[in-house]
């Protein structure tokens, strides 16, 4: 599985907006480059933050 995905593809993965994505890595320093999101950048963030979606 790729871990470098669109805004569009880690929301639907995540189950979260993809405005919310966007907000995350431009509020928490998340790179977004060429379009695409490093998803475990993005999930380790979520967790620092708080606001991890339990998939377990």
């Amino acid at each position: 599985m790729a871990n470098h995905l669109t805004p569009e593809e880690l929301s639907k993965e995540l189950g979260i907006d993809r405005q919310e994505v966007i907000r995350v890595c431009m509020e928490e320093g998340v790179p977004i480059y060429q379009g695409k999101v490093d998803k475990y950048l993005f999930q380790m963030q979520l967790q620092a933050i708080g606001a991890t979606p339990q998939h377990h």
